[in-house]
């Protein structure tokens, strides 16, 4: 069953990024047309706008793979001290406490979604529904709330600590 969960944590981590990466791309072509079509016609209508909503997808998809890898910054000076079991509990712990952070972020910011589809609430320049946006930013933090609860499993029922 942990195999199952860990394969599955990454699988998840790893399509999220590779969407991340698809949205990056497209962050990075806006942009060049943006300040392409500036200097020679006109600049393309609402770039600000999707720039922070592709931003903020960007951030909440690369979330999981980046728990996933290891690639933030951890404080692990004062724990290389204690004994194994301590450590394992410790970082059992901070997962389970992060866990419920980020579930909860997303289950309200899903909510917070779910209000802008009934109020029927358009961008300020392109007048377009941004309800897709905040969904997919609310996917990104389940996702990492996912892939840290299979991290406390982890770190629960393995004989190794990091």
């Amino acid at each position: 069953m942990m195999h199952f969960l860990d394969r599955a944590s990454e699988l998840v981590a790893r399509a999220l990024a590779v969407l991340a990466g698809v949205f990056l791309v497209s962050m990075m072509l806006l942009a060049c047309a943006n300040m392409v079509l500036r200097a020679v016609w006109v600049p393309v209508q609402g770039t600000f706008e999707l720039m922070g909503f592709l931003g903020a997808v960007v951030a909440a998809f690369s979330l999981a793979f980046a728990q996933r890898r290891k690639a933030h910054i951890a404080v692990g000076i004062l724990l290389t001290r204690f004994p194994s079991w301590f450590r394992r509990l410790a970082d059992a712990a901070t997962n389970a406490l992060s866990c419920g952070f980020f579930l909860l972020a997303g289950i309200e910011t899903w909510k917070w979604a779910a209000f802008l589809v009934q109020t029927g609430e358009v961008s300020e320049t392109l007048q377009i529904v941004y309800h897709p946006f905040v969904f997919a930013s609310a996917a990104g933090c389940i996702a990492l709330a996912f892939v840290l609860a299979v991290d406390t499993l982890k770190a629960l029922t393995q004989e190794k600590v990091a």
